[in-house]
């Protein structure tokens, strides 16, 4: 049995200490989430709002999947939720917390490292919601394609399809700056 069934069983049970270690467990994926359809600025609310519904539709979980993507699928609708409340984009220079271990470094390089991630975050968010999500679902959360597709409610091949566009485009977007990224030109000449 997966160890969030356990505490998933448990907290339907009434123990709120197993839904606070779930909380505890799932926090950052789903703050990582919402951060990247919403923003940072949205991303806290977007994930308070996901546990609380998680809460309260808990006996829902049918335990055909993961509890994670079952979470996730509740952070990716809460964050759409936001998106259509049409609320301003966020300002460029907000940032995802860091929460890498950044022992043995030098002051230069944690401020590059953290330049690259501002503008990594920045070029994400520059590719369309489709493309956005399935990226951040499949690169950065480790999500299988079907646990994508059940989370975004779409087939598996839209996700493959979506998928391989959104990294052609991320490509291209970090082609465009290579200063930045040490990628090299595109070898097909284009």
């Amino acid at each position: 049995m997966d160890p969030d069934e356990r505490l998933v069983d448990r907290a339907l049970a009434g123990d709120l200490g197993a839904f606070e270690r779930l909380v505890e467990r799932h926090r950052d994926a789903v703050f990582r989430v919402a951060a990247r359809i919403v923003g940072p600025g949205e991303a806290e609310d977007v994930s308070q709002d996901t546990f609380v519904r998680a809460f309260y539709r808990l006996g829902r979980w049918r335990r055909e999947g993961r509890f994670r993507a079952w979470l996730l699928q509740i952070a990716h609708n809460s964050a759409l939720n936001e998106l259509a409340k049409e609320r301003p984009e966020p300002a460029d220079d907000e940032a995802l917390p860091e929460r890498a271990d950044h022992a043995g470094r030098t002051p230069v390089a944690l401020v590059e490292q953290r330049e690259r991630r501002r503008r990594l975050e920045h070029k994400v968010g520059l590719l369309g919601l489709n493309h956005r999500t399935v990226l951040v679902l499949r690169d950065m959360e480790g999500l299988s394609y079907e646990e994508i597709a059940t989370v975004t409610d779409s087939p598996v091949g839209s996700v493959k399809g979506r998928l391989h566009r959104a990294r052609g485009e991320l490509i291209e977007l970090l082609r465009r700056n290579t200063y930045d990224w040490d990628l090299p030109d595109d070898p097909s000449g284009s």
